[in-house]
């Protein structure tokens, strides 16, 4: 594989040249997945810079040049310039002085080798010389990379102790780029699974989520089950419900359905929607986001019978997910917008009705009945409307 950053568009982005002119060419390189994902030929979507100068530094260069930054992360030396294609985060060279699995105290450093050497693993530490394209590799990254080889830089066991994230990274990276597993990595994984308790659960969940959001993760899940590794992030997911999220991402691409990690970790979970608020309030998620895994879970398999009151009743949201997970077919939303009731209360109180709970009955009544035929027109459901009436005014009612 070349050592030369291959050409691609944002390479070419004027305000990235600014940046550069900024801060100064030697001082700078572009790494981490920008590097990595150009090399494969991919699409990028985050750009990281290092750079040999003191955060203070940075700032001081940006505001002469008159490019806005924040100091997103300053105690770690990051600093983000906010560019007009995009934000992107400069962080000074860093050495590891100590860790606890969870966070690290560093200290700056000069060394381009000593900041390759804390990256987790070689596909990530690649630098690339903002004009000329030359990559610096330290660790044989390149070669992974051809190879599509994960590999930790240095002891997998040690890396993970250092930072126990880098379990659930390992198996992320692995499900994008991986071929052949790494040995040690796998094993090291494995055993120090139960280390992954002690991270906060805002951070699994990013992972998690970031995971799920890949094209086909379904054999890493597998593979992490194997493991023992799944049961210490979601011990609620059995063999059913690995098998599930395989059934439904099956059906997200035959139905050409971007991926969705909320959707699939809802698949990875039993039917109860006490057992999924219990792991969105575990795992931290928004309000948001466990509303959503709750709806899932109230599925039932009678959900495929009439899709469009489904959604209807739950919301087009919902609704998919619960259809893409039953395996059914959803062509019939597609480009339907869900309809409004076309009659008010007050259509009810002038044909004689009193204002009040009987109107809100009546309401309810009609559009049960207008929803189970299917939102037929204004004219149907004044006939409804009718019928609910005669039978309430009715001598037997």
């Amino acid at each position: 594989m070349a050592d030369l950053l291959p050409a691609a568009p944002w390479t070419q982005r004027p305000d990235l040249a600014e940046l550069v002119a900024a801060i100064g060419a030697e001082n700078m390189r572009w790494v981490g997945g920008a590097v990595r994902d150009t090399v494969l030929g991919l699409d990028v979507a985050d750009i990281d810079a290092a750079t040999v100068l003191q955060p203070q530094e940075i700032i001081k260069a940006l505001e002469a040049a008159n490019i806005r930054s924040v100091p997103t992360g300053i105690e770690h030396g990051t600093i983000t310039a906010l560019l007009s294609g995009g934000p992107v985060e400069i962080t000074t060279l860093r050495r590891d002085v100590s860790t606890d699995g969870r966070r690290a105290t560093i200290a700056f450093t000069d060394d381009w080798r000593d900041d390759a050497a804390r990256r987790d693993f070689t596909i990530n530490a690649l630098y690339a010389h903002p004009e000329t394209g030359d990559i610096s590799d330290y660790f044989g990254g390149l070669e992974d990379l051809s190879n599509r080889h994960v590999r930790f830089i240095g002891d997998a066991y040690e890396r993970i102790r250092e930072d126990h994230l880098r379990i659930l990274r390992y198996f992320r990276f692995q499900a994008r780029f991986g071929s052949e597993l790494d040995q040690q990595a796998v094993n090291a994984c494995s055993e120090l699974a139960e280390t992954i308790k002690g991270l906060s659960r805002e951070r699994v969940a990013k992972e998690l989520l970031l995971l799920l959001s890949l094209p086909a993760p379904e054999q890493t899940v597998e593979l992490m089950a194997k493991l023992g590794v799944w049961k210490v992030i979601l011990p609620e997911t059995q063999a059913r419900q690995r098998a599930s999220l395989q059934e439904l991402i099956e059906c997200e691409r035959a139905a050409s359905i971007e991926p969705d990690p909320m959707r699939r970790l809802s698949a990875l979970l039993p039917a109860l929607p006490a057992i999924a608020n219990d792991v969105g309030t575990r795992l931290r998620l928004s309000r948001a986001q466990r509303a959503r895994l709750t709806c899932n879970a109230e599925r039932s398999v009678q959900d495929a019978l009439v899709p469009r009151t489904l959604v209807y009743n739950v919301g087009m949201e919902c609704a998919i997910d619960r259809l893409l997970i039953a395996g059914a077919d959803i062509g019939s939303l597609h480009n339907w917008v869900i309809p409004t009731l076309p009659l008010k209360g007050g259509e009810i109180v002038a044909r004689g009705v009193d204002a009040g709970p009987e109107v809100a009955r009546i309401l309810r009544a009609v559009e049960a009945r207008w929803v189970e035929e299917g939102f037929p027109e204004r004219s149907r459901v004044e006939e409804i409307l009718e019928d609910e009436l005669a039978q309430r005014n009715s001598p037997d009612a």
